[in-house]
C-alpha cells in the first residue's frame, strides 16, 4: 500500500493510492483507518512531504565504500543525529542552496516511518513499530561538516531532507536498489543490502536511547558516490518499490 500526503483546494489529507487516483482516508494512518471512497485524481493533486516528523534520526558511515571515499572506517557503534523538523521538504519542493556553504552534496537514502509510539524495541518487534518506507535525500553542506565538529548546520539547514513520494507500507527493505541521479546522470548506485547495520539493527540502537513516535523518520545512512549540487541542478533518487523523489536545487534570491 501506498500512503501520500497531498494537498488540493487549500486541504491536505492522507490517501491511499488507487490506479491514477488518490482514495482519500478517513483519519491519519498512524492508526487503523477506513479509505472514504473518495477519489481524487492524481494529477491534480500536490504531493507533500509523507510524514511530518517530530524528528528526523539519521545515521551516518551505515554503508563501508561511502565511508572510505570520505576517508572515514567503519565506526564500532552507529553514528547518529539529528535533521530537524524544519529541514523536511516534499517531493518537487526546491533544495535551498545555504549562503554559508560553497559545497552542497547529495546523499541518496532508505527512510523508515515509524507508524507507532516505541522505546526499547526488541529485535522481533522492529517490524511492528514500522509503518513503512520512503526516500530521502540527506543534504549535505560538505565543507561545513569537514570545519564544524558538531553536524546540526551542515545537515540540519532549511530544507536539507526532502522525503517522498509516498509511504510503501509492504516491502522488504533488506535487499533493494537504491540509486541517485544528478540531471538524468546517475551519480550514485547501490543496495540496502550493503548497509553495514539493517534497519532491525538501527531501530534496537535508536530507541535504547530515546523514544519514537508516530511519524517520525530514520535516515539509514547512504551508498558511495555522493558529489556535489549547483544551483539549478535536478535530483532524484529511486529506491526499488518505493519510487522517485526529485527536487530541484536553488540559490535563494
Amino acid at each position: 500500500m501506498r500512503i501520500a500526503r497531498f494537498s488540493i483546494d487549500g486541504n491536505v489529507g492522507f490517501g491511499v493510492l488507487d490506479g491514477d487516483d488518490i482514495d482519500v482516508i478517513k483519519g491519519h494512518p498512524f492508526a487503523e483507518f477506513e479509505r472514504s471512497g473518495h477519489k481524487v485524481p492524481f494529477d491534480k493533486v500536490r504531493l507533500l512531504p509523507p510524514v511530518l516528523p517530530n524528528k528526523v534520526v539519521a545515521v551516518g558511515r551505515n554503508y563501508a565504500e561511502h565511508a572510505r571515499e570520505l576517508g572515514n572506517e567503519v565506526p564500532d557503534a552507529p553514528v547518529t543525529f539529528f535533521k530537524p523538523s524544519t529541514s523536511v521538504v516534499g517531493p518537487g519542493d526546491p533544495v535551498v542552496y545555504p549562503s554559508f556553504s560553497q559545497e552542497v552534496h547529495h546523499e541518496a537514502e532508505l527512510a523508515v516511518v515509524i507508524g507507532r509510539m516505541c522505546r526499547e524495541v526488541p529485535r522481533e518487534r522492529v517490524k511492528d513499530v514500522v509503518l513503512g518506507y520512503t526516500c530521502a535525500n540527506d543534504i549535505t553542506a560538505r565543507d561545513v561538516q569537514k570545519r564544524e565538529a558538531q553536524w546540526a548546520r551542515a545537515k540540519g539547514f532549511d530544507t536539507s531532507c526532502p522525503l517522498g513520494p509516498w509511504v510503501e507500507t509492504e516491502l522488504d527493505p533488506g535487499d533493494l536498489t537504491i540509486m541517485c541521479t544528478v540531471n538524468g546522470e546517475q551519480r550514485q548506485l547501490g543496495r540496502t543490502s550493503e548497509m553495514v547495520r539493517s534497519v532491525e539493527d538501527l531501530i534496537v540502537h535508536i530507541t535504547e536511547a530515546m523514544t519514537l513516535l508516530p511519524g517520525d523518520v530514520v535516515l539509514t545512512g547512504t551508498p558511495a558516490g555522493v558529489g556535489p549540487l549547483q544551483d539549478g541542478d535536478e535530483v532524484a533518487v529511486h529506491i526499488e518499490g518505493i519510487g522517485t523523489l526529485t527536487n530541484k536545487v536553488i540559490k535563494r534570491g
